[in-house]
């Protein structure tokens, strides 16, 4: 099995795309976890720099938007077709909402079931915040409904809603392992989704906890014959970045936490 480390373009799209993309090829990345760009211009030039340098990506289905759940739905499956053109590892779908019922997050996701039937790329939905896996215990009744939904491990978001580090779900997170193939390395805590470093001390015991589930991911995945498992290094910007009171300076600096978790990862799981 393949590890891709890959950087998001959160927290950067102030930079022109190309020194973006080439700032991440330095650091060593493997490849982005970004969405599509509106602009042709820039969608063209992302997918020649990828294939020009042999990057992979995973696109990323954020936008679905509708004042009816049934135009939610078309927005949804026009986005995922979207997703689909640069020939992603997967599509990292947010997926739904949380006020959507049971049933009609449970159609999109036998949407996105459909959309991999046709053409082969599989959706990992996000366990996000606002989306229909917001919590253990949402996801948990999808995965009784559905065998086949896959997820995206973002479990910042489930310590966070839960106030915990889930020591109460220990069976729902044994499916949720089984059911990722798409890691979002970002260390969320009791009362937020993200530590504001994940190398200080004060954080060792969350970071920990992460790796566990990290480490029972990637085992799994090596198990069942995963080709490529992503894993995206996505602690954010501010908000998610803690700041200073009246200065509002970020605490620590994204990139170089994310580089520091690029390495801790390769480190762990990319080497013999």
């Amino acid at each position: 099995m393949q590890i891709k480390i890959l950087s998001p373009l959160w927290g950067h799209e102030h930079l022109p795309l190309k020194t973006f993309l080439d700032k991440i090829r330095i650091a060593g990345y493997d490849g982005i976890d970004t969405w599509i760009p509106a602009d042709k211009t820039d969608q063209r030039a992302l997918y020649d720099y990828l294939q020009q340098h042999q990057m992979a990506i995973v696109t990323h289905q954020h936008e679905a938007e509708g004042g009816t759940f049934k135009k939610f739905k078309e927005s949804f499956i026009k986005n995922l077709y979207q997703c689909a053109e640069p020939g992603p590892i997967l599509v990292n779908s947010h997926t739904g909402r949380d006020y959507f019922s049971i049933r009609e997050n449970l159609d999109l996701i036998n949407a996105a079931q459909e959309f991999t039937a046709k053409t082969g790329i599989t959706v990992a939905h996000e366990t996000h915040r606002g989306r229909s896996g917001y919590s253990p215990q949402m996801t948990a009744e999808l995965f009784s409904l559905q065998d086949e939904f896959a997820i995206t491990a973002d479990f910042s978001h489930w310590v966070c809603v839960t106030e915990s580090m889930l020591q109460n779900f220990g069976g729902i997170m044994d499916e949720a392992i089984k059911r990722s193939r798409h890691i979002h390395s970002r260390v969320g805590f009791e009362e937020g989704p993200q530590v504001p470093d994940p190398a200080a001390p004060e954080w060792q015991y969350a970071l920990d906890h992460f790796l566990r589930w990290w480490d029972k991911i990637i085992a799994h995945n090596k198990l069942i014959g995963t080709p490529i498992l992503p894993i995206t290094t996505e602690f954010g910007p501010q908000p998610y970045m803690p700041s200073i009171p009246f200065s509002n300076k970020p605490v620590a600096d994204q990139f170089g936490i994310n580089c520091f978790m690029k390495d801790l990862l390769r480190k762990r799981y990319c080497t013999a």
